[in-house]
């Protein structure tokens, strides 16, 4: 008897149901499938749409003067060549804000901080946190914080009390921008150390190399792929805001180039925000509209055009030293 129990008891378990509930898991697979290819297919579909519908109605305004050339005849007419020019800067400076701060978090969570660790967990909440919040919320922050706190108190301090730095102006929403796409920053760097095999540090340190050594000459550089896809993602969705910049630098028509960091500076998606709200005459404003709308559009995709090349890039090289 107890022969026999044994031998029960090594048999692995069978799901119930036998082969009907086989059967089951099929149709249940089947139906997972259908149901991921649909929201998929309709993901793309409304991508088609608007893609369709700005090259119908855009496609004829958007020309080299058009690029070029500020806005005239109260909105409706010229081009987008300074909201493009501010789209521009607003990056560059919002990159130089948040890429090095996030992919620094990033790295002393991965690879510093201990489990246990107190001030990760905060870190972490915080993070979480931060990419729950409205973006509108964070444009009255950077009203309050930026502008009324530090920008002013730089103007009592240095400047004696003349309204220098306590305005709306470009270093204000380029710094309010990249604390909204600092999540996306710290997260992407994180799972692209996450990412990298254990056995990797291991043989570093086991070679002689110090912590600082491995996370910087081998960890990061095997990342490096997901941490650039994760930052120009980031960086492209912080081109396309609008409500941020809305309080802390953007203007309703400014056909002059900003020129230092306290300037302000028309946007692309703020002026698509004007011509499509405050044009008084919206039949002859229409065509500007679904140009400027195209130019976005088309500057938003090249951006994550690039994080595939740099990422197809770099996994290449990866593999090559490997």
């Amino acid at each position: 008897m107890q022969p026999i129990l044994e031998e029960r008891a090594s048999r692995p378990p069978r799901l119930n149901g036998g082969a009907g509930g086989g059967a089951a898991g099929r149709a249940g697979d089947a139906v997972l499938l259908v149901a991921s290819a649909a929201a998929a297919a309709l993901i793309v579909l409304m991508l088609v749409v608007i893609l369709v519908d700005a090259l119908i109605h855009g496609a004829g305004t958007v020309s080299f003067a058009f690029l070029t050339k500020p806005p005239s005849g109260g909105m409706m007419a010229g081009g987008v060549g300074p909201a493009i020019f501010g789209t521009a800067a607003l990056t560059i400076v919002m990159t130089i804000a948040v890429v090095p701060v996030g992919v620094l978090t990033a790295i002393y969570l991965s690879e510093y901080a201990s489990p246990s660790s107190r001030l990760a967990r905060i870190v972490r909440l915080a993070v979480a946190n931060l990419a729950g919040v409205p973006s509108i919320v964070f444009g009255l922050f950077g009203l309050g914080f930026f502008i009324q706190a530090i920008g002013r108190g730089i103007d009592r301090v240095a400047f004696g009390g003349q309204v220098t730095y306590g305005q709306p102006a470009l270093v204000w929403a380029a710094l309010t921008l990249s604390i909204l796409t600092m999540p996306v920053v710290i997260v992407a760097t994180e799972e692209a150390l996450r990412a990298v095999p254990r056995s990797l540090r291991d043989a570093s340190l086991a070679l002689g190399a110090t912590k600082f050594q491995t996370t910087f000459n081998v960890v990061v550089p095997q990342a490096l792929g997901g941490i650039l896809t994760g930052a120009i993602l980031a960086v492209s969705r912080g081109a396309g805001e609008v409500a941020p910049i809305l309080f802390t630098g953007a203007a309703f028509f400014l056909p002059e180039l900003p020129t230092n960091l306290n300037d302000q500076f028309m946007h692309l998606g703020y002026h698509v925000y004007v011509l499509a709200t405050q044009s008084p005459d919206v039949d002859r404003t229409k065509p500007i509209l679904y140009g400027s709308v195209l130019v976005l559009l088309g500057l938003t995709f090249a951006l994550n055009f690039v994080a595939v090349i740099i990422r197809a890039r770099t996994r290449r090289g990866a593999a090559a030293r490997a």
